[in-house]
């Protein structure tokens, strides 16, 4: 029986820290990602590689999911190309970074090619969803070759 599509939701640095392992490795294009400022929520739909099912040598395999931050107060990014929607990205981590006036602080999610996307926000208040069946890929994310 395939494991159950993976549902978290983070309140807090520890919950914020196991939903961070999740997305690790996940592939997305900047069209997939949206800012609602009306309603202060982030989006991002993404190609989640399943860590939670993973073995050194597989079978591997990717999940479509979406990542929701509520309570995003402004959204701000550094060597990012936001305005290019077919433009590829890989996330590495994601981590909070308290404000002066706490709960409130900075929701900061790393990429790949050494630019990040900081979220601030009231709380922390993310949640994370799989949407779609997983499907194989051949290859595991490698941190130690390069």
């Amino acid at each position: 029986m395939p494991p159950s599509p993976l549902r978290l939701r983070a309140e807090d640095k520890d919950d914020l820290a196991v939903l961070a392992a999740a997305i690790q490795d996940a592939a997305f294009v900047m069209g997939d990602m949206a800012y609602d400022p009306k309603a202060r929520r982030f989006t991002a739909q993404l190609n989640r590689f399943r860590w939670e099912t993973a073995r050194k040598r597989g079978p591997f395999e990717r999940v479509r999911s979406v990542l929701a931050i509520e309570t995003v107060l402004g959204v701000r990014s550094r060597n990012v190309r936001l305005g290019v929607a077919d433009a590829a990205g890989v996330i590495l981590d994601a981590h909070f970074e308290a404000g002066a006036e706490e709960p409130g602080g900075a929701l900061v999610v790393s990429l790949g090619g050494g630019g990040d996307i900081r979220l601030e926000v009231e709380c922390i208040d993310a949640t994370l969803t799989d949407l779609s069946a997983p499907w194989p890929t051949s290859r595991r994310p490698d941190h130690e070759r390069f």
